[in-house]
């Protein structure tokens, strides 16, 4: 009998169907046997119960894990413990600008450029992307079961170093020289990270290096920084004390010794200032192998074990390598005791129950974040106008902005069509890097011609004679010369490939070929020759200022970078950034790299004339000050006083202006007694349209009008105040290079 082709199909049909509905069934019967598994065990195990409190948690994990376990626990890369269903995971990642070394991600400016921002609320926000996306990449690893390094939800970020000398190459990590925006930017990032839910952490962030940490790379690893307790207490601890008080997780000591004893078994700085004096709660890390450099580096015990037990003794709970190891040696020798290392294993694990680590899937609300997040349209615009904001420039004769409708542009130099340009360091990965190049080309209009060649290489003189390049320049309507430097030439030791000084900068100068090649570009040329700069630090730009009729300093940009200065050579922005940094005009200006002394260094304590002065930036607009004043012209000690002053837009073009007010306190200064000549204590970015005013207010503290005395102890001193609110630090050099000037006034303390 011939079987029926329809009832056949109409059978299998039903057959599946019955399939179907039975894998739902088993699908769903499974997921009620999880659930009430995961909350049985929930109820036979607390510290698997996230209705329970954290102390509650920690004290039940703690006594289920063996001494060994402990200590595998207290190091970077924890192993999975499978009889307590505990994961492996590993402390170690980064996010300097954007989630690093894990992946695509959105890759924001280096932080010395959003430090030329001046915009606290924007690294908030910056902040708030970065953190979304690494809970992003974190969600969707942890559905792989992928849990590598950098992978994790523990950010070694931000680094609040002060940048107190040019020749550090990792300068270009921080936010500056100056402790107020330091602090003022590190707190941003941290709330930003952190997040508001009142029970988790969307990310948990860290402040490094503490302390007393820049340079030189060559020697940080047994290099004894020595400072006088008001350096201490002036520069170099504000911005940690102001991230510990907004609530950062995590402290990272550093590798070098400060005034004797190493960073992490520093009896002063971890227990007294960072427990006790500030109450700091969260966690102490060592940097990477610092704990090592303990008895290998700095000679200071003579032994691993000892190491490890003089770290744990001074209160480091995570060892950033595998030192800790030794622990259980330390502890069959009597140099440690168990309730010690439990103390401090506690104060790991609370991080992690924050992080909700050991919580079921979707228990916090961050672990619903999307992967659709990560790069998204929404990212790249930020990222793009944090670029706009950090670029700053630094003359203009008129040559900027650029029309988009030149008959022919010529683009040249080492770094324009360079991607490690837009990197810096501690970065991630991108599909849609924007060269300088690709940004220009992208905003030229048809029937414009766009020509370009390298013309010279980045680090050394060109070995092939003929030049085709410079020549160019002189047929093109404008030149646009890309040069500066990259991750190659300043770093951290052992990635800057090209760099004989271990990433420092030892020689101030922008390579000689391309001072050699900018000259002859501009040689009898009567066309605009722009010259654009990339770098993460201060560097003698003396002759590119005589040459060029107009300078850009664009720093590591991001990904946006090249249509972020595209923005601002064209117009469609105005440039709005200011030098979170000093330029001094050489090194001869500034102390030895190794002294640790502030006299002589920074805007705040350098009597020299600098090539750029902190604060400095132009904008293709103008800005006027006005009427400032005080609430009352004589103070008490202990009372705030409140500054108000107009800013007018005087230009023809919308433009942002950052109102900077500075401190001076008159007596001391005249008197020699080694207090700051400035002292950066407000800022606030204001945008206005041509013709256009506001009043820009200020309230300075008691603690913000206070000195810091030769043991470290702040006061106010009785005497007149100067007060300055312009565009720039308030010398003669920025009104010289053409700052607004600004107004001053003066309060006394009685």
């Amino acid at each position: 009998m011939k079987s029926n082709p329809q009832h056949s199909k109409r059978a299998s049909m039903l057959t599946l169907r019955r399939h179907g509905v039975r894998e739902k069934i088993l699908l769903f019967l499974a997921t009620f046997i999880l659930c009430f598994w995961i909350q049985a065990r929930a109820q036979q195990e607390p510290y698997l119960n996230p209705t329970l409190s954290i102390d509650v948690r920690v004290k039940d994990l703690l006594g289920r894990l063996t001494p060994q376990e402990k200590v595998y626990q207290m190091m970077n890369s924890t192993p999975a413990i499978q009889r307590l269903h505990i994961p492996e995971y590993d402390w170690w990642n980064e996010a300097l600008h954007g989630v690093a070394r894990s992946g695509i991600a959105t890759v924001f400016p280096q932080p010395i450029g959003m430090a030329a921002t001046f915009d606290d609320s924007l690294v908030g926000q910056v902040a708030d992307v970065i953190s979304d996306e690494a809970r992003a990449m974190y969600n969707a690893a942890i559905k792989k079961d992928y849990r590598p390094r950098f992978a994790g939800l523990t950010f070694w970020t931000p680094n609040i170093n002060i940048f107190r000398d040019p020749r550090w190459g990792r300068g270009q990590e921080t936010y500056g020289e100056d402790p107020y925006l330091t602090a003022r930017m590190g707190v941003a990032l941290v709330r930003g990270f952190q997040g508001n839910d009142p029970r988790y952490l969307k990310v948990a962030a860290c402040a490094k290096h503490y302390a007393v940490h820049s340079g030189p790379e060559r020697l940080r690893h047994h290099f004894d920084a020595e400072v006088t307790q008001k350096d201490l207490w002036e520069t170099y601890l504000p911005a940690f004390h102001a991230l510990v008080n907004a609530g950062v997780e995590a402290v990272m000591c550093a590798y070098n010794r400060t005034d004797g004893e190493a960073c992490c078994a520093n009896t002063y700085l971890l227990e007294d200032v960072l427990r006790k004096q500030w109450g700091f709660k969260g966690h102490i890390v060592s940097d990477c192998d610092a704990i090592a450099d303990i008895y290998d580096g700095h000679k200071l015990v003579s032994s691993r074990t000892g190491a490890a037990a003089l770290a744990l003794q001074r209160g480091v709970n995570l060892n950033c390598g595998d030192t800790y190891l030794a622990l259980t040696d330390a502890l069959g020798q009597g140099l440690v005791t168990q309730a010690a290392i439990d103390s401090s294993l506690a104060v790991l694990l609370r991080t992690r129950f924050k992080l909700g680590l050991f919580d079921p899937p979707g228990s916090n609300p961050y672990d619903r974040i999307p992967e659709s997040v990560i790069n998204s349209s929404e990212h790249r615009a930020l990222a793009r106008k944090a670029a706009e904001k950090s670029v700053v420039l630094l003359k203009n004769n008129g040559a900027l902005p650029l029309t988009t409708g030149l008959k022919k542009y010529y683009v040249t130099g080492p770094n324009a069509a360079a991607v490690d340009v837009l990197l810096g360091n501690y970065y991630g990965v991108n599909p849609q890097l924007v060269t300088i190049l690709e940004g220009l080309a992208a905003q030229a209009q048809p029937g414009s011609q766009m020509t370009y060649r390298q013309g010279v290489l980045l680090d050394r003189p060109n070995v092939n004679p003929i030049d085709w390049a410079s020549g160019e320049a002189k047929t093109a309507d404008a030149t646009i010369a890309v040069l500066g430097i990259s991750g190659l030439l300043e770093g951290e030791e052992g990635e800057s490939l090209a760099s004989p000084s271990f990433g420092d900068r030892l020689d101030y100068n922008l390579p000689k070929a391309q001072i050699d090649y900018l000259r002859k570009l501009k040689q009898g040329n009567t066309h605009p020759v722009i010259a654009v700069i990339t770098c993460g630090s201060p560097m003698n730009l003396a002759e590119v200022q005589e040459i060029a009729d107009a300078v850009l300093l664009v720093w590591y940009p991001g990904e946006e970078g090249g249509n972020a200065v595209a923005d601002i050579i064209f117009g469609k922005v105005s440039p709005s950034g200011k030098l979170p940094v000093t330029f001094p005009k050489s090194y001869d200006q500034l102390p030895p790299y190794e002294n640790y002394a502030m006299a002589g260094r920074t805007y705040r304590y350098m009597t020299a004339e600098p090539l750029y002065p902190f604060g400095f930036g132009l904008s293709y607009t103008t800005f006027a000050y006005s009427d400032l004043r005080v609430s009352k012209k004589e103070i008490g000690e202990r009372e705030s006083v409140t500054v108000e002053v107009t800013l007018t837009n005087t230009g023809k073009m919308a433009g942002d202006e950052v109102a900077e007010l500075y401190l001076t306190h008159e007596a001391n200064v005249s008197a020699n007694d080694s207090g700051p000549l400035f002292a950066l204590k407000g800022f606030q970015r204001v945008s206005l349209a041509p013709g256009a005013s506001t009043r820009v207010s200020f309230v300075l503290t008691s603690e913000q009008l206070s000195l810091v005395d030769a043991k470290g102890k702040s006061f106010v001193p009785a005497g007149k105040i100067r007060i300055s609110v312009g565009g720039s630090l308030p010398t003669a050099r920025s009104e010289a290079l053409g700052a607004a000037k600004g107004v001053s006034t003066e309060v006394v303390v009685k």
